[in-house]
């Protein structure tokens, strides 16, 4: 896939202090001079804002996310491995190195998810380690139409969490919370269905595939799929589940709606042509990645070295 086929080519768009003027010298007193509207203008217009050498430091970089991602959320019902640095504040992923993360938007498989995702790099790593994003427009439009059509009417996605030992996250990890009252709250208001058992939880929701940007109206493709299913982990992973456990029991599984699998080429195909569409956000310390979590999908490269991202998110 080419951008000759989509029709046309996206990139985040770029502001460094420079180009901002010089002035205010800070990215929280020029996001000031913004104004909040004037963000998310700018924000819907690009898809995705990447912040250079305003020199944000560890110690600023909560004002900046006060205008960025203002009233940030917990990372509830969230299925990355990551750790909360302070408040609403978390490392953007501790998923091993070595491996790419596929092209997704941040808790598409819940009944609500972030509008907006801010990311903070605090130490860049030796090699590596680009942050991708990609238009969900385009990313939707790179795929077959046999897959497209194949996906029309949703996802089912499955979640077996243990209850603190076992494969994947916990059920408590999950929710951030040890009340098992609180979870089936936020399950019953999600239009989830779930089960408790002996070893832990197990989740079951029906999902559409693609969504409409609220304001533009764009479609995008919304799902993941590919990340839920044995198929985008690799033949060699993939292998070693189904050697072990059925596919329902895997710590997290899709299928379509009715319960059919969903076919591993398929899979492939989305996982793909979500990558060929990413372009790589580098990291230098003190950047700042915004993206609209419904126009702007992200992912990761691998990286060699010590890197420190962090994000947080916003619901508006």
């Amino acid at each position: 896939m080419d951008t000759a086929e989509t029709g046309r080519a996206w990139r985040p768009h770029e502001i460094s202090r420079d180009a901002a003027g010089g002035s205010p010298p800070d990215l929280a007193g020029w996001l000031d001079d913004l104004g909040p509207d004037g963000l998310t203008g700018l924000l819907t217009e690009h898809k995705a804002l990447v912040f250079r050498d305003f020199g944000v430091t560890p110690e600023a970089v909560d004002s900046v996310l006060d205008r960025l991602v203002p009233d940030r959320l917990p990372y509830v019902h969230g299925n990355s491995p990551r750790s909360r640095v302070r408040g609403n504040l978390y490392t953007s992923t501790e998923y091993p190195r070595q491996y790419t993360i596929s092209m997704h938007n941040e808790l598409s498989y819940a009944h609500r998810w972030p509008t907006r995702l801010a990311f903070y790099c605090e130490k860049a790593p030796g090699s590596g380690g680009a942050t991708t994003v990609a238009d969900g427009e385009l990313w939707l439009a790179s795929l077959d139409a046999e897959v497209r059509d194949a996906f029309a009417g949703g996802v089912r996605y499955v979640q077996n969490l243990h209850d603190g030992f076992g494969f994947g996250k916990s059920w408590q990890d999950t929710f951030e919370t040890g009340d098992r009252a609180e979870v089936e709250a936020y399950l019953r208001e999600s239009r989830a269905e779930w089960e408790w058992g002996e070893d832990g939880l197990r989740v079951t929701q029906l999902r559409p595939s693609t969504v409409k940007h609220p304001v533009t109206g764009a479609e995008v493709w919304f799902n993941q799929a590919d990340q839920w299913h044995p198929a985008g982990l690799g033949d060699e992973t993939s292998a070693e589940l189904y050697a072990i456990l059925s596919p329902e029991e895997f710590p997290q599984y899709v299928t379509f709606p009715d319960g059919s699998p969903i076919p591993d080429e398929h899979i492939r195909h989305v996982y793909d042509r979500g990558l060929e569409c990413a372009v790589d956000v580098g990291w230098r310390p003190g950047d700042v990645l915004l993206i609209d979590n419904v126009l702007t999908a992200h992912g990761r490269r691998p990286f060699e070295g010590s890197r420190r991202v962090l994000v947080a998110m916003s619901g508006g």
